[in-house]
């Protein structure tokens, strides 16, 4: 997996705050990311409070967990797909309906499963990237800095980043959440339905790509400046989070 930096249209759009207005003519994986943002944000309290109608929503997302949108007849209208009609009424032509939806199905479906019977914290959190949750997650198991490269989880981030269709995409980030569940190590959902939605447009594959990459290695430089400025290391928390990768299309994702 290439680390080299990213511009233009390989910039990450930024997870917006989830109950900003919208406002303007906002890029296409922004307005996936808020409707994925805004939908999780409103779900995942009432689920924290076992609301009863947010456990069984949350139920029946979990069985779309790691499939398409269409496989799961079930689910239509369900899991932020109204939030996005919303979000995307009178930007016709600007986007790909289609990917908006698999984008947000996929990540939706994906936080319920991560979500699974922890009632303690919300699993969905702002600036937990996938590169860096993984990171996270080969600290939790213990293994030494030299050793990080050569994780078995590491290797499964690569897979993800190499897989040729959606649907091997959807199968191997499954995979990632039940590891990240057992560890408790929270994701952001509205980011990763930006980087879905622009994964499935092939010219913007490689930025994707390299966006999950790069998550991974600064999330190596994150902890190692905190350990140097004497700060705890050793809890597990590899992502620093004063560091906003996409702000504005900036940051890191820009090659800033």
């Amino acid at each position: 997996m290439t680390t080299t930096p990213t511009t233009g249209a390989d910039a990450s759009p930024p997870s917006p705050p989830d109950s900003e207005p919208v406002t303007g003519r906002l890029p296409a994986p922004r307005l996936v990311a808020r409707a994925t943002g805004t939908y999780i944000a409103r779900m995942q309290p009432r689920y924290l409070s076992d609301v009863p109608s947010a456990v069984a929503e949350l139920a029946r997302l979990r069985r779309g967990a790691g499939k398409r949108a269409h496989q799961v007849p079930d689910l239509w209208g369900v899991g932020g797909t109204d939030e996005l009609a919303e979000l995307l009424d009178g930007h016709e032509g600007s986007f790909r309906a289609g990917d908006a939806e698999e984008a947000v199905f996929l990540a939706a479906t994906l936080w319920a499963l991560h979500q699974q019977s922890s009632r303690d914290h919300g699993m969905h959190s702002r600036g937990q990237n996938l590169g860096g949750a993984v990171r996270t997650l080969i600290r939790l198991k213990g293994a030494a800095s030299a050793d990080e490269e050569d994780s078995p989880l590491r290797k499964r981030l690569v897979r993800v980043g190499t897989a040729e269709s959606l649907d091997s995409v959807a199968v191997r980030l499954r995979e990632i959440v039940l590891l990240l569940r057992g560890a408790k190590v929270p994701l952001d959902y509205a980011r990763l339905a930006g980087q879905l939605y622009r994964w499935q447009h092939r010219p913007d594959r490689a930025g994707v790509q390299r966006e999950w990459g790069r998550e991974f290695h600064l999330a190596a430089v994150s902890a190692a400046r905190k350990a140097k400025a004497g700060k705890d290391s050793g809890s597990g928390d590899a992502i620093d989070g004063t560091l906003r990768p996409d702000e504005d299309f900036g940051g890191y994702a820009a090659g800033e």
